[in-house]
C-alpha cells in the first residue's frame, strides 16, 4: 500500500513539476513529498527526477515509467470502484405481505420498478386484507393502513391513507341523506372485514364511533366501492378509490364536515430483519414512492400534466 502511495506521489510530482505543487494538490507537506519519491526510488534503485534549484525534470526512466504508473493506478481504483459496486449491489429475497387494492392500482409497478434497478433481488408478495404480525408469518415486510402493532417489530410510516363515506344518488333518493354519523346506524352500510363495523370519524367536538348495521361485508374495498355505485349502501373506502365516482357523479361524498379518521399506510418491520440490505433497500424506495406525494395523487398529476 506504502508502494502504491509513493507512485501516486509521483505521478502528482510529474504532472505538478514541482514538490510544493504536488503537496498541495496531495494534501500535505512538500517534504512527505520529497520522502515518498526518495522511498520509490530506492525501492527501483533509479533516479526518477533530475533535481535543481530551478527545475524539477524526469530522467529518462521516470519518463518511461510514467505512463506505466498511471495505466497502473488507473487499474487499481477501476479495481477498487468495482468491488465497490459489488459491494453495494441488493441482493437476497423478499417476502411481503399487502394489501389487494393497493397493490393492484399502485405498489405491483413500484415492486416492479424496484426489481428492475435490482434484478438480484427475488419477492414473494402475498395480497392479505388484515393486519399481520410479520416476525410471526415469517414476511420481511407486512405493508398496510391499519393501526395494529406488535412487540419486536418496527414501524415505518409512510404516508397517510385518506378514506371517503360514500353513496349512490339512487340509494340516497330511497334512504335519505345522513345529517350525522350516529345516523347511520339507521342506514344499509358496506363494511370492510379489517376495520370492522366501528366507524370513526373526526367532529369540531372530537372524536365519533358509530356502531353500523353491516349488510355486506368483504375483504376488499373494490368489492365495496364497486357495491355502493350500484346503490346497495353507504360505504367507507380509500380516497383515491371513490374519488372518480364521486367526481362523475356515481358517488356522492357523505357528511364531509365530519372527517373519517385517517389511517397510516405504514410498513411493519421485524427487528430481527430491520438490518437486511434488502430490507433497508425497499424500505428507502417505498418512502420515494410515497413521500412527499403519496402514489394515489402522482398519479393524477402525471394525468393532468
Amino acid at each position: 500500500m506504502d508502494t502504491l502511495l509513493n507512485i501516486r506521489t509521483f505521478i502528482a510530482t510529474a504532472r505538478s513539476g514541482s514538490f510544493s505543487a504536488a503537496g498541495r494538490q496531495l494534501g500535505v507537506a512538500p517534504s512527505v513529498v520529497t520522502k515518498r519519491i526518495s522511498r520509490l526510488e530506492d525501492q527501483m534503485r533509479v533516479k526518477l527526477f533530475i533535481r535543481s534549484t530551478r527545475q524539477l525534470v524526469l530522467t529518462e526512466v521516470g519518463e518511461r515509467y510514467l505512463p506505466r504508473y498511471q495505466a497502473l493506478v488507473r487499474e487499481v481504483d477501476e479495481a477498487v470502484s468495482g468491488a465497490e459496486a459489488v459491494a453495494r449491489r441488493i441482493e437476497g429475497h423478499l417476502r411481503i405481505k399487502a394489501p389487494t387494492t393497493f397493490t393492484i392500482a399502485f405498489l405491483a409497478s413500484i415492486l416492479s420498478d424496484f426489481q428492475a434497478e435490482n434484478p438480484n433481488v427475488t419477492m414473494d408478495v402475498a395480497l392479505v386484507d388484515r393486519s399481520v404480525n410479520p416476525a410471526e408469518e415469517g414476511y420481511d415486510i407486512a405493508l398496510g393502513a391499519l393501526p395494529a402493532s406488535y412487540s419486536n417489530v418496527i414501524d415505518e410510516p409512510l404516508c397517510a391513507y385518506p378514506r371517503t363515506l360514500c353513496a349512490a344518488p339512487s340509494y340516497l333518493e330511497s334512504h335519505g341523506l345522513p345529517q350525522h354519523p350516529r345516523d347511520l346506524v339507521d342506514h344499509v352500510c358496506l363494511t370492510f372485514h379489517a376495520t370492522g363495523s366501528t366507524w370513526s370519524f373526526v367532529s369540531p367536538r372530537g372524536p365519533i364511533d358509530v356502531e353500523v348495521r353491516s349488510a355486506f361485508s368483504a375483504n376488499d374495498t373494490q368489492v365495496l366501492h364497486d357495491l355502493a355505485c350500484r346503490g346497495r349502501g353507504v360505504a367507507m373506502v380509500a380516497s383515491y378509490i371513490a374519488r372518480d365516482s364521486i367526481r362523475t357523479g356515481k358517488l356522492i361524498e357523505l357528511m364531509p364536515e365530519y372527517r373519517v379518521s385517517e389511517l397510516w399506510l405504514k410498513a411493519l418491520v421485524p427487528q430481527t430483519k430491520a438490518r437486511k440490505p434488502t430490507v433497508r433497500a425497499l424500505l428507502e424506495w417505498l418512502r420515494a414512492h410515497t413521500q412527499p406525494v403519496p402514489p394515489w395523487d402522482m398519479v393524477r398529476h402525471d394525468a393532468t400534466a
